[in-house]
């Protein structure tokens, strides 16, 4: 039966700077990387070396400890350098374009005749699985875990996010091939969450073998943590998997195609973005072919994601694994005026969620902001701040400094097991002592993995 949620709490930052809905031409990408540092935990054994050739749906590398789960090369062309660090660790994998994009055969199968463990192999073999996300932890789902249910957003809340509506229209057979997929794996239900402020595209309203939930609200709505924690709570010992809705997608795809074919939608946005549009793209492409002539200025920050959970990056990257947007916004490394810009200006330019500025009075209104955190690292004050935008039945500030302690007993008690580092990243947007809280939930999430798990 389907569920209704409607959240008080939450923060929409509105920006300046959101896509367009128009679509680029696809240009093929010269080259592509896929980065082990994507799949969090996960050790890297390779399977080619520079030089070999390889097929889109080539097996690049797999884990080493769970070598079933491997890891696709999205294009065909040839390795060109497996990149290292220190200790030789493995940084990345890249690979130059052929241009012409050939495919392994993978072979195709039903999903609605097929069996639980005949689409979990499906899946492992051709590449497939690292799309699917397990919950606790935020890593990449462990295949010999039954999950007690799986989540799709239907939608992104997070600032100047892809509009899914947009991206997927047209979508419905590869997008319902997908769901009726991941139904297989679980012996409970597969949720599918829409926005129930906006109307959704057909594909998400007419798509069978689901429980379709609304939620309504500020980010994080669009979040899947949020999703969770208020549709199907996890506890100790439980797990949950979680898909982003491109990669359900590209799941169904290539169940019906038999190619590995991950190409999709990935938005250009920002305020120092020129040309801000939906761009067709593969997974791990060069974002010199995005962002290339389509930046305004000069002292600009790339980020690959979205402003709050994205990564620092620069033209000669590529696209993350799960990324689905690139932003471009100016660099906070120029000093401002005091009387002026700085912290004895009025404001009128300046975003704040505690009605510190005359702006709170436009609810409405889009800002240019720009990276600079506006003070360093301080000492951890409780200004009740990071209530007002957390909507879990959880204490944030409490859980935060559990994490930060190590204390293991805190953070169980505190619900640890229903978060993910991106559902603290608005925490870590008002937290008035500048603290990454991302990166302690993060270390939290490892620590328990290693003592609890």
């Amino acid at each position: 039966m389907s569920k209704t949620v409607k959240l008080k709490k939450g923060l929409d930052i509105k920006l300046v700077g959101e896509a367009n809905k128009v679509v680029s031409e696809y240009v093929q990408p010269k080259s592509v990387s896929i980065r082990p540092s994507d799949f969090h935990g996960m050790t890297p054994k390779m399977l080619v070396k520079a030089g070999d050739s390889v097929k889109a749906g080539d097996i690049l590398f797999q884990n080493k400890y769970q070598e079933t789960i491997k890891f696709a090369s999205p294009i065909s062309g040839k390795v060109r350098e497996i990149v290292r660090g220190e200790k030789r660790l493995i940084l990345e994998v890249i690979v130059d374009s052929d241009g012409q994009q050939n495919f392994a055969d993978s072979g195709v199968i039903d999903p609605k005749n097929a069996s639980g463990e005949e689409i979990k192999s499906f899946l492992l073999k051709s590449g497939l699985w690292p799309f699917i996300i397990q919950r606790p932890i935020d890593i990449v789902a462990d295949p010999s875990k039954s999950p007690k249910a799986i989540f799709v957003s239907a939608f992104d809340s997070s600032p100047l996010a892809p509009d899914f509506d947009f991206v997927l229209r047209g979508e419905n057979e590869n997008f319902q091939a997908g769901l009726t997929a991941l139904s297989k794996l679980t012996s409970g239900l597969v949720h599918l969450t829409i926005n129930a402020n906006v109307p959704a595209d057909s594909v998400f309203t007419e798509a069978k073998d689901v429980q379709i939930n609304k939620i309504a609200g500020k980010h994080p709505a669009g979040n899947v943590g949020t999703q969770i924690h208020h549709f199907d709570p996890i506890n100790k010992g439980e797990y949950v998997w979680v898909v982003n809705a491109q990669d359900v997608m590209i799941i169904g795809r290539m169940m019906r195609t038999g190619k590995f074919d991950t190409s999709k939608m990935v938005n250009l946005t920002g305020s120092s973005a020129k040309n801000r549009k939906y761009s067709r793209t593969i997974i791990g492409a060069e974002l010199s072919s995005i962002v290339k002539d389509n930046i305004d200025g000069e002292n600009v920050r790339i980020i690959n994601g979205n402003p709050l959970t994205g990564e620092r990056a620069n033209v000669k990257g590529y696209l993350g694994f799960y990324n689905n947007q690139i932003t471009i916004l100016p660099e906070g490394n120029e000093y401002k005026f005091f009387l002026t810009k700085g912290w004895l200006g009025l404001g009128f330019d300046k975003f704040s969620n505690s009605r510190l500025f005359p702006t709170f009075l436009t609810p409405n209104k889009k800002f240019i902001l720009d990276t600079n955190t506006n003070g360093e690292e301080r000492g951890f004050v409780v200004t009740g701040e990071m209530e007002k935008v957390f909507p879990f039945d959880i204490l944030p500030m409490q859980l935060v400094k559990a994490a930060i302690t190590d204390d293991i007993d805190g953070m169980e008690n505190l619900g640890i097991y229903e978060v993910a580092p991106e559902d603290f990243a608005l925490c870590e947007y008002v937290c008035t002592s500048k603290i990454n809280i991302q990166d302690k939930i993060r270390q939290a999430l490892d620590l328990i993995q290693e003592e609890c798990m």
